[in-house]
């Protein structure tokens, strides 16, 4: 299974993991998850929001495609997350042996107002749709509700949790966001027309010119 780092140097040359994405990829479309014309009022319209995640999502991945799940973990460099980090991804990973694939790397960060040092912990798996729960993790990212992962990084107010999950076999990135809103970047317009086509009522109104100047036509682009 290709690593993340060649990836990106292969595929998607310049682009960094870190919101907002859109901006940073020319074949891309932003949708907004929570329907711009509901108030978060309870938990129904919180669902709404879930129920149009679930369903790009399984749009975006086949059982038979070969996925990358990454998730960042910004706090500060003391801590005490660092004392055993893996433990608080066992819930959304199936099986040990699927869980024993994940790599953890430590990247350094900027320093935050009051001048602590923040790491990014940064958490690969290479698997296949049905390895993750991936229904808990975009439901915690919809309700703002990370279980364990929060319980861990609540007492750091500036501590951060981002998922992107990276179709390898399709060269796609969909990354939902804290809003909440989607992004989805493709290597290939093709790829993901049919979602431009399909689900056009979700699309965000503050992007929809750029996003209407890609799809909306069929004459390919020059890539950024």
């Amino acid at each position: 299974m290709q690593n993340l780092e060649s990836f990106f140097d292969q595929k998607f040359k310049g682009v960094t993991l870190q919101p907002p994405l859109f901006n940073s990829w020319d074949i891309a479309i932003r949708f907004d998850i929570l329907n711009p014309l509901l108030t978060i009022k309870d938990s129904d319209d919180l669902e709404d929001a879930f129920q149009r995640s679930i369903t790009l999502y399984d749009e975006v991945f086949r059982d038979e495609d070969e996925l990358l799940v990454i998730a960042d973990v910004r706090t500060t460099e003391d801590h005490l997350f660092l004392e055993e980090p893996l433990k608080v991804y066992r819930s959304y990973i199936k099986q040990q042996d699927v869980l024993d694939k994940l790599r953890h790397e430590l990247i350094p960060d900027v320093c935050n107002e009051e001048g602590e040092q923040l790491v990014v912990h940064r958490f690969t798996l290479g698997c296949k749709k049905k390895d993750i729960r991936y229904e808990i993790i975009l439901r915690e990212i919809c309700y703002k509700d990370f279980g364990e992962v929060m319980i861990q990084l609540e007492q750091k107010p500036q501590s951060s949790i981002e998922f992107y999950f990276i179709n390898l076999t399709r060269g796609i990135i969909y990354h939902l966001y804290d809003g909440p809103g989607c992004d989805i970047l493709a290597l290939k317009k093709e790829e993901i027309q049919f979602l431009y086509e399909s689900y056009n009522d979700w699309i965000s109104e503050e992007e929809r010119n750029q996003i209407d100047s890609v799809f909306a036509n069929s004459e390919s682009i020059r890539l950024k």
